[in-house]
């Protein structure tokens, strides 16, 4: 890699781990970062997860105050994000790399109409959280719903952080925030387990996971602390453009 594209991919990291930590579409980020400079799209994603994992990490932190109390929660959505995430990684790694290239642009558009979406999805959830009590941890339904996430999580991943949030604040009936600490959990759990099974299996570009790597936990951290304060319009906007970019790379390659 040139020095330019080292400074793209660290660059890339740092707004896909802010972009994480604050709402979950960092992947829109670096996956066409990856794209553009080279990589096969299935190395690219594997790398990418990987990569994101220490991001995720930091962000998890950042919300650990908004997670005391959420023990037995985290046990039992973890348990569908967990199982999810495998099935996903499998999916994955067996299905052939032409069907990811054909799968991907439409994951890809769905998230990106889930980013658009996002400010009438955060009204829904709100009036929802308001209309009536709902069960403690979400009930069976939430951890079906949580499980199917987390096989997209496992597969790709791209604005698993928005289905997350959504379907957390649709419910269970809790402060926003405390939910954005518990999506930030699972989120980290599915990128983990599947970097795991990507470690063992795959063939990952390592010095472009340690370049995201580095750029992920120091947006990470900036997420958690200042990225609450970026204009969600901008956010959005930014997310939109790279997002289209990725389809256009990966419909015309």
């Amino acid at each position: 890699m040139t020095w330019l594209e080292i400074l793209a991919v660290v660059g890339a990291g740092i707004a896909a781990g802010g972009i994480n930590t604050i709402v979950g579409s960092g992947t829109l980020i670096t996956f066409p970062v990856l794209l553009a400079i080279g990589y096969p799209p299935v190395t690219a994603n594997v790398s990418n997860t990987v990569g994101l994992v220490p991001g995720s990490l930091s962000g998890a932190i950042g919300y650990r105050r908004e997670l005391d109390g959420q023990r037995t929660r985290l046990l039992r959505l973890g348990s569908a994000t967990l199982l999810g995430a495998v099935t996903g990684a499998a999916a994955l790694l067996t299905l052939p790399e032409g069907a990811f290239a054909a799968i991907v642009p439409v994951l890809i558009c769905i998230a990106l109409v889930l980013v658009v979406l996002q400010p009438r999805l955060s009204a829904w959830v709100k009036q929802r959280r308001d209309s009536g009590p709902a069960p403690a941890h979400g009930g069976p339904v939430l951890w079906v719903a949580v499980f199917g996430t987390g096989i997209y999580g496992g597969y790709f991943g791209a604005a698993q952080g928005v289905l997350l949030l959504a379907l957390l604040g649709i419910f269970v009936h809790e402060d926003i925030q405390r939910l954005n600490g518990v999506k930030n959990v699972l989120a980290l759990l599915a990128n983990a387990v599947s970097a795991v099974i990507f470690i063992v299996i795959a063939d990952i570009a390592w010095p472009v996971v340690a370049l995201i790597a580095v750029g992920a936990v120091i947006g990470g951290r900036l997420g958690a602390t200042v990225g609450r304060r970026l204009p969600p319009n901008v956010l959005r906007a930014v997310i939109v453009v790279v997002g289209v970019i990725a389809v256009i790379r990966l419909v015309f390659a």
